[in-house]
């Protein structure tokens, strides 16, 4: 009786995956119930890959091979599915963070520009940096709008690129 039985652990495996698929073919069994299975194979098969993680830190695994790395890859997809749902979603917010920065970009040129452009009263004008004549020059508040204006064109070129490399 005993010869019947397989003499090692993957082989043993390979039956039990093999009567598994068999009766999950043959029975009715509610999907809820087959994802609750599924999860618990994928909580297997993750404790069992970090194991091998460890070894490989130990040196007792050699450095993996692209047949194994496409292999982890498969499974990794498999465990987590990935679908065209939330695909859209994340490629929708990833559309509505460009368009917040772009509109944060834009305004922070415009507020920069304005305060540069605009009078402001003798009380707001902080420090004259460099007289044009007597009444006039260049003050610390249009160096500081000067920054404002380049932070808007940096945070606008850089969703642009960001948007186009994507």
């Amino acid at each position: 009786m005993k010869n019947n039985l397989p003499n090692n652990d993957e082989s043993l495996l390979n039956i039990k995956a093999d009567e598994l698929i068999l009766l999950l073919k043959k029975e009715n069994i509610d999907k809820e119930h087959i994802k609750a299975i599924q999860q618990k194979i994928n909580s297997a098969v993750d404790n069992n890959s970090s194991s091998q993680k460890f070894d490989a830190f130990s040196g007792l695994n050699q450095e993996q091979s692209r047949l194994d790395m496409i292999t982890n890859l498969e499974l990794l997809l498999t465990q987590h599915p990935v679908d065209s749902r939330g695909s859209k979603k994340f490629l929708l917010r990833e559309k509505l963070k460009r368009i917040v920065l772009i509109a944060i970009a834009v305004t922070m040129i415009i507020l920069g520009l304005a305060m540069i452009i605009m009078p402001a009263p003798p009380y707001f004008e902080m420090f004259t940096i460099f007289y044009f004549s007597k009444d006039d020059g260049i003050t610390l508040m249009d160096v500081i709008s000067v920054l404002i204006v380049l932070t808007g064109v940096y945070l606008f070129i850089n969703a642009i690129l960001r948007k186009i490399n994507s």
